[in-house]
C-alpha cells in the first residue's frame, strides 16, 4: 500500500499489523519525501495511537536494532519520556546506580539531552563512563556493575532516516509515536521496567503496550506537583499515578509522598543543569554527602523500582534498600565499577 494510502487510513482506523510493518519500512526509506512521512506520523497521532499499534511499532522496530549477546530476563530498565520541562537533575540515573547497588540488574536504554540539557548519556559521560562501546562490553559492564547503558542511537541505527521528519513535525508543533516510544525500545527486552510517563494520557496506554510486549511487572507513572506541575518520575511533591501490569493483570493505584519520610521538598529543590552540574549533584547523593531533598527524591524513585524489579513488597520496603545501597558505599560503586568495565 503506498505510504498516501496508508495515511489516510491511519487517520481513522487502527492499523493491523502487516500495515505497521509496511509503514515502518515506509518511514525508514529515504527516498519517501520528508512531507510524506512526516504527514503520516502526524495523521496517526492525531487518531490516536492504541496500545496494540504501539506495541506493534515496538516489536517491528526492534527487528530492525542491534542484537545484544544478552537478553533482558531478570533485569529492569528505568527511563521516562521526558518532555515536562521541569529543569530536574537526572533521577531516573542516578535510580540506575541506586537500585544496582540494592541488587537489581539494571538495563538501562536512553540518550542524550533532547527536551533538556542533560540525557542519562551526556551525564554518564561527565561521569568519565564511555557510552560508545560494543554490546559485549555492555555485557560485561552489568557483570561488573550490576547495570549498563544502551545508547540508543547506536541501538537504533536506521532511525537516522526519521532525524529529518522528527524535525519537521517539530517545526509544525506536533508530537508522534516516535515521542511514545523512546522508553520502550530498549533491545535487551527487559522483563521488568518503570517508566515515567509526562502527558497524563498515556499512562494506561503505556499499561497495555507493556502487557503486549509480555513484560512481567511494569509501571507506568506520572507524577504532579504544585501549580499544575507535571512531571515523568514519582513526584516528591504531589501524588503519582500508576497504571500497573503485573502477571497478566492490569491495575492502577496512586503513591502518596506523604507516606514517607521525605521532609519538605519543593520542585526548586530538583533543579538540576548541564552534564556537569547534574554529576556533582548525582555524585553527591551516590557518595552519602547529600542527604536532602535530591537524595529523597532519588529514594523514592529507587524504592519504586525496587518494587517493580521484585526486589522488595512494596516501596516502604524498598526504600530502605535503596537507602543501605547509598549508605554501605555500593551504589558509588556500581558507578565506579560501570566507568571501569566501559573504559577497559
Amino acid at each position: 500500500m503506498p505510504l498516501p494510502e496508508l495515511t489516510a487510513k491511519a487517520a481513522t482506523t487502527p492499523l493491523a499489523r502487516e500495515e505497521i510493518q509496511q509503514a515502518c519500512d515506509l518511514l525508514l526509506d529515504e527516498t519517501n519525501s520528508i512531507e510524506s512521512r512526516a504527514d503520516f506520523l502526524e495523521a496517526l497521532h492525531t487518531r490516536g495511537e492504541t496500545p496494540d499499534e504501539v506495541a506493534d511499532f515496538v516489536e517491528v522496530l526492534l527487528e530492525r536494532a542491534i542484537q545484544l549477546p544478552f537478553t533482558g530476563q531478570g533485569a529492569i530498565d528505568v527511563c521516562g519520556t521526558g518532555g515536562d520541562k521541569a529543569g530536574f537533575f537526572n533521577i531516573s540515573t542516578a535510580v540506575m546506580f541506586v537500585a544496582a547497588g540494592a541488587g537489581a540488574r539494571v538495563i538501562k536504554h536512553g540518550n542524550r539531552g533532547i527536551t533538556s540539557k542533560s540525557g542519562g548519556a551526556d551525564v554518564l559521560e561527565a561521569f568519565g563512563v564511555r557510552i560508545d562501546r560494543s554490546p559485549e562490553i555492555a555485557e560485561q559492564a552489568l557483570h561488573a556493575a550490576g547495570c549498563c547503558f544502551l545508547f540508543a542511537p547506536a541501538c537504533h541505527p536506521a532511525f537516522k532516516a526519521v532525524v529529518p521528519v522528527r524535525k519537521l513535525l517539530a517545526e509544525r508543533g506536533r508530537a508522534s509515536i516516535f515521542n511514545i516510544l523512546g522508553p520502550l525500545l530498549n533491545p535487551a527486552r527487559p522483563e521488568f521496567q518503570l517508566a515515567g510517563v509526562f502527558d497524563p494520557k498515556l499512562p494506561a496506554t503505556y499499561a497495555g503496550v507493556f502487557k503486549n510486549l509480555h513484560r512481567t511487572r511494569a509501571w507506568a507513572v506520572h507524577g504532579t506537583g504544585p501549580d499544575s506541575l507535571r512531571v515523568d518520575e514519582v513526584s516528591p511533591f504531589g501524588k503519582t499515578r500508576v497504571h500497573a501490569f503485573e502477571h497478566g493483570t492490569l491495575r492502577e493505584f496512586e503513591i502518596d509522598p506523604a507516606d514517607f519520610d521525605l521532609g519538605p521538598i519543593a520542585p526548586s529543590d530538583l533543579l538540576g543543569g548541564d552534564a556537569a552540574t547534574n554529576a556533582t549533584i548525582l555524585l553527591s547523593i551516590l557518595d552519602g554527602t547529600n542527604r536532602t531533598a535530591p537524595r529523597s527524591a532519588v529514594l523514592l524513585n529507587a524504592a519504586t523500582a525496587l518494587t517493580v524489579a521484585g526486589l522488595a513488597k512494596n516501596p516502604a520496603e524498598g526504600w530502605h534498600l535503596a537507602a543501605r545501597s547509598i549508605d554501605e558505599g555500593k551504589a558509588l560503586a556500581s558507578l565506579a565499577n560501570l566507568r571501569q568495565a566501559t573504559n577497559a
